[in-house]
């Protein structure tokens, strides 16, 4: 078993004045912390890979494809590998779990 705090992973995450964290790789799947502040600029390309982001914390908006919801707290999304997507009207910084499969690079 491994686990983990969310409040640990988001202060090591900005010790590493990063907006991305990953916390997990296994050989199936990756897991990070993805964090942006409120009017900040999402600068995601594509993953080869599947993804299924929660929102933790935050509000905002995603686009996947040509699709476009709110996201805030409890939103769950998925991404199909290689869908351009971002999030952007961020109103309330955002703390975003994202879980690749197959892991990420």
């Amino acid at each position: 078993m491994k686990v983990f705090r969310l409040d640990d992973l988001d202060a090591e995450r900005a010790a590493n004045q990063g907006a991305y964290l990953r916390f997990l790789k296994e050989p199936h799947m990756s897991a990070g912390l993805y964090a942006l502040k409120a009017g900040e600029s999402d600068p995601q390309q594509p993953h080869a890979q599947d993804e299924v982001y929660l929102v933790v914390s935050g509000r905002g908006a995603i686009t996947v494809g040509e699709e476009t919801t709110t996201v805030a707290r409890g939103s769950v999304i998925y991404v199909p590998a290689g869908t351009v997507h971002r999030f952007h009207h961020i109103t309330e910084d955002l703390r975003v779990m994202v879980v690749f499969s197959p892991p990420e690079p």
